[in-house]
């Protein structure tokens, strides 16, 4: 049975001192990395009212390296979400309003002829910062769409052979409305791929409404809103997250689970090799915003919808049955067994990690 103990040389590369992934770790995955975190939820549940858990994913997205897709009708604070979460943050913040007459040179930059140098100088776009606010994606033609693809997978852009890299941290946080929405243009399977998560911020219920009128009734608290980490601050807790250790029956069950979407019967796209990555960085970011150094198959669990589901195509049959992708990845988690935890010892560090895992049935959520 293979358990924490197997760890070896598992982490990324040291950003304070996390060659020992002990002791070190621990301290700050439960100190720094929840006082920091504290403080940019605290910073975002000041604008977002009662909407815990879209705030905690966020976040989590955020220290998994991943891309940010949230998809609701409008009015209910898609833009007021990302532009909380992007000035909680002290880096570089830059919003772009998606039309349909928008440009892909207006998003990854063009290269202008200079008369003085006699020669072209390269102009970037707004996609040049640390946090891109991409507001109603879904309303500019896919192929601006398009021109986020490589910035989102590869960091980086491309323009007349020449390569430009992109700031680190970087996160894309989009907003769009659903698809049967007039005006709107139906995302790429491309594209939604590359979202990390995408998330539904909903209707507050009547008390986070009433709140709402008394705290946004005159100035809007995006205007005061100060940031309350740095993006140094941010790498450092990124590289904590990728030292995060996931035992291989944790592994293993995420890849079923992906592949599990592949063969369905209600589905004609399953998700991608991608998303099993995707799951598994994010269940990452899940522990560590916990406060432990290793991932649970509950982390898996928690984020399978918002990390699979907008990446599945159903059937035509599915879709005349109603059946929802949500649904169908709810049914495979149900149906999916459960490694089971073996005995696990008190601590952290190099021989007490955490449990191991065997398999037992599937539990209902």
């Amino acid at each position: 049975m293979t358990t924490y103990d197997d760890r070896g040389s598992h982490g990324g590369p040291p950003a304070r001192d996390f060659s020992r992934v002990g002791d070190d770790l621990t301290a700050v995955v439960g100190d720094d990395l929840t006082a920091v975190v504290e403080r940019v939820r605290d910073s975002v549940e000041a604008v977002i009212e009662g909407k815990p858990e879209v705030v905690r994913l966020s976040l989590t997205v955020l220290l998994a390296e991943g891309h940010l897709l949230i998809e609701d009708v409008p009015g209910v604070g898609k833009t007021m979400l990302a532009k909380a979460l992007a000035r909680s943050i002290d880096c570089s913040v830059r919003r772009i309003q998606f039309t349909p007459d928008l440009l892909p040179s207006d998003i990854t930059g063009v290269s202008i002829w200079d008369q003085q140098r006699q020669d072209f100088e390269f102009k970037p776009g707004a996609i040049f910062a640390q946090v891109v606010i991409g507001d109603e994606i879904n309303r500019a033609s896919p192929k601006t769409q398009s021109a986020l693809l490589e910035s989102m997978e590869e960091r980086q852009v491309t323009i007349d052979g020449k390569t430009y890299e992109l700031p680190s941290p970087f996160m894309v946080v989009a907003t769009q409305n659903p698809v049967e929405m007039e005006g709107t243009y139906p995302l790429p399977e491309a594209q939604r791929d590359r979202f990390m998560a995408r998330v539904s911020v909903g209707y507050p219920s009547a008390e986070a409404e009433l709140q709402m009128l008394d705290v946004h009734g005159g100035v809007s608290p995006l205007e005061d809103l100060q940031p309350v980490a740095h993006a140094h601050e941010i790498l450092k807790l990124i590289e904590a997250v990728r030292a995060v250790h996931v035992a291989e029956p944790v592994r293993r069950y995420t890849v079923e689970l992906v592949a599990a979407t592949r063969t369905h019967p209600d589905l004609r796209l399953g998700a991608s090799p991608r998303a099993t990555l995707h799951l598994l960085r994010a269940a990452k970011a899940s522990a560590a915003l916990s406060g432990r150094e290793y991932a649970l198959p509950d982390d898996v669990q928690a984020l399978a919808v918002a990390v699979l589901a907008h990446r599945l195509l159903p059937t035509a049959q599915a879709q005349l049955n109603r059946r929802t992708a949500e649904q169908v990845v709810q049914e495979i988690l149900q149906h999916t067994p459960v490694p089971a935890a073996a005995p696990q010892h008190n601590g952290f560090g190099p021989g007490r990690g955490g449990p191991g895992y065997g398999q037992q049935p599937p539990r209902r959520l």
